[in-house]
């Protein structure tokens, strides 16, 4: 038996001149609707991730330890190929504690959102947790309408990071570019939020790679017309929350996220939130 909420989101997502619409996807979008509220009752999480993102030399891969509190937002990164750490806490500043691990080896406060941390990053510290990973997923679908039928695919359960998983494909092959005329004082991240695509997608796209400025009025950038061509994504069983996440474009693999030993909801002290905690070096 299917709720009537996720009846009902079903024809919203799928559009009101549908005469009739399967089980089968009933129960794809009852799967999804949970992730998505899963993901909304998240408030702390301890994670290791690994990630593999195409940047402008190649594909970036690295494996980081995380600590997030959602609400207020606090966080601590680990990358523990290099040793960089990253602390934001939202009670004591806007801007993020870093320790990178080149020299001079100097620990620095940057912009969460500014150029210098979002340099070869196709996200920040502030996207960490699943509400983002959610969110991606449901703008990547809410984009297709009445189409989104026909390019999503459950494909049973399937073990994935040591977890038992429900898999869902989902591919457009109508996915291309369209010429977008720049407005007044609009940037790159603007554009893509404005249009609900990928951020890092848009400027590799038009090798804006780094540039977070306002982006010359009147020019033409290429846009792609959903926001990926291919997603395939696990959701754990047990937590609901989307475990593993790839996006393909046209030329392959843009972007690939995995948890291990996911921790979910148990509550972090406050002092792991410090930059003077025992376990860090800033």
């Amino acid at each position: 038996m299917f709720s009537q909420r996720a009846k009902k989101s079903v024809r919203l997502h799928a559009g009101e001149n549908m005469k009739e619409v399967s089980n089968e996807h009933f129960r794809d979008y009852k799967l999804i609707l949970g992730m998505l509220d899963s993901s909304k009752q998240v408030k702390y999480l301890r994670y290791e991730l690994r990630s593999i993102e195409r940047i402008e030399t190649g594909y970036s891969t690295s494996m980081s330890k995380v600590k997030l509190q959602v609400q207020p937002r606090k966080s601590y990164l680990k990358n523990t190929g290099n040793n960089l750490e990253v602390l934001y806490n939202a009670e004591e500043s806007t801007k993020a504690t870093v320790k990178p691990h080149v020299f001079p080896y100097v620990t620095v406060t940057l912009e969460p959102r500014g150029n210098i941390m979002r340099k070869n990053q196709h996200f920040t510290i502030m996207d960490l947790g699943f509400d983002f990973t959610a969110k991606t997923i449901a703008i990547a679908l809410s984009k297709e309408k009445e189409q989104i039928l026909n390019h999503l695919t459950y494909l049973g359960k399937h073990e994935k990071n040591k977890m038992n998983c429900h898999l869902f494909v989902y591919e457009n092959t109508d996915f291309n570019y369209y010429d977008y005329t720049v407005q007044a004082k609009e940037t790159v991240s603007s554009i893509s939020a404005k249009l609900t695509v990928n951020d890092y997608m848009l400027r590799t796209k038009n090798k804006l790679y780094d540039n977070y400025n306002y982006l010359k009025e009147g020019s033409l950038i290429k846009v792609p017309s959903f926001y990926c061509k291919k997603a395939i994504f696990y959701i754990d069983e047990k937590t609901m929350l989307p475990i593993s996440v790839s996006i393909y474009d046209e030329v392959g693999l843009f972007e690939s996220y995995d948890y291990f030993n996911l921790e979910v909801n148990k509550p972090i002290d406050d002092a792991e939130f410090h930059k003077n905690y025992k376990d860090y070096k800033f």
